[in-house]
């Protein structure tokens, strides 16, 4: 069994990681070559070509963005796939799209697989959560793959095609509340009738026995260590658009989602104001458990006047 890797950034070369460390043969191709170099450090064969990856491996996992790339890339590949591989898109595509790409790879016997990826930068060392849409059957084949990606128990097949990135959109509509959530509560806290409390305190202390305790509490409490005042931060929040394909979902199945749509207005006014101290930590915490980009603000310098004489 040997997996062939496209797209080998953060995410990808996680993959890549876990893969070898189970002893699963993998190949790697993405087109930046420091990429290639990172994944050749775990221990993958890479290549400079994505049909190479096609010709080599009957398990093709996508790790590429969302959206036309995943088309085109497809498209490039189809030529040179073999009868009964197996591909997996496990970016943030829209389970429609995931829906006709199955249809579409079957006619030419090619299997696809829907996987919803979460764990951020964390799971190449802890393990990802995989949820699993396509054929039941093709899903049991590659359990060990899944097995060498997935922390404990953190994998599990959704439904038919397109299951699998339908739970990862829901996922991320609840993760944009909850950010919201944590962050909205600590600005009353920064700003509120107790102007010097100490945050990183209350984080820890929330992060042992309270209700509320989490993963993104104990990241809250990284941050809050090293930065409470966020002032060379700006607080403009970007998004994958899952957020807004749930909120869309909810209206089409006419089911509220009051909460996730506010999470998600809220992301959109950041970036046309700058935000304000909960946008700032929702930013911060992306970045700490995701990697995702953080606009620092240039640091005024003050300038001494010269004297006259």
């Amino acid at each position: 069994m040997k997996v062939a890797v496209i797209g080998l950034g953060k995410m990808g070369v996680a993959l890549v990681y876990r893969l070898v460390n189970a002893g699963i043969p993998v190949i790697g191709y993405d087109p930046e070559v420091k990429a290639r170099r990172k994944a050749a450090t775990y221990g993958a064969h890479v290549t400079d070509s994505a049909e190479h990856c096609a010709q080599q491996a009957t398990i093709i996992w996508l790790m590429i963005p969302a959206g036309e790339l995943v088309d085109a890339v497809l498209q490039h590949l189809k030529p040179y796939l073999q009868k009964g591989t197996v591909v997996i898109d496990g970016g943030n595509s829209h389970f429609t799209d995931s829906v006709r790409r199955a249809r579409s790879l079957k006619t030419k016997g090619i299997h696809f697989i829907d996987c919803g990826t979460s764990g951020g930068l964390a799971g190449k060392t802890k393990g990802f959560s995989l949820m699993l849409g396509g054929d039941k059957k093709i899903v049991s084949d590659l359990e060990p793959v899944f097995q060498a990606l997935a922390a404990p128990q953190g994998y599990a097949y959704m439904g038919p095609s397109g299951a699998g990135h339908y739970v990862k959109m829901v996922h991320n509509g609840i993760e944009y509340a909850v950010l919201q959530a944590y962050a909205e509560g600590f600005h009353i806290l920064h700003e509120g009738a107790y102007k010097n409390l100490d945050l990183e305190m209350v984080s820890h202390v929330w992060s042992h026995g309270s209700i509320i305790r989490s993963w993104i509490l104990d990241l809250a409490h990284s941050i809050f260590k090293r930065d409470q005042k966020f002032e060379n931060v700006d607080g403009a929040i970007q998004e994958s658009g899952m957020g807004a394909w749930t909120v869309q979902e909810a209206y089409k199945q006419k089911i509220p989602a009051v909460l996730l749509k506010d999470a998600l207005d809220i992301r959109g006014w950041s970036r046309d104001t700058g935000g304000n101290y909960a946008t700032k930590l929702v930013a911060l915490l992306r970045h700490e458990f995701g990697g995702h980009s953080v606009i620092k603000k240039e640091k005024k310098v003050k300038s001494k006047k010269k004297g006259t004489g």
